[in-house]
């Protein structure tokens, strides 16, 4: 189980964030409707998706190690 409020907790929140976002970017209407907002605190959620989408692999590469250390070495 990971703490909400330790340095690996943040971390899996960042990239579920990120991983989500970038997912839910490719959906035409949740784009619309939930990435319009550039600015401000919605503004999160799109900066994430450009993360998501952009550096892809390199998330993809954190998911796995970030998996890897809270099953084996935590």
């Amino acid at each position: 189980m990971v703490n909400a409020y330790s340095f690996d907790g943040i971390i899996v929140f960042v990239l579920l964030t990120i991983c989500t976002c970038g997912y839910l970017r490719r959906v035409p209407k949740l784009r619309e409707w939930f990435f319009s907002e550039k600015k401000g605190f919605a503004g999160i959620f799109y900066k994430a998706s450009i993360i998501g989408t952009r550096l892809s692999l390199f998330v993809a590469i954190s998911c796995v190690v970030m998996a890897f250390w809270l099953a084996f070495l935590r």
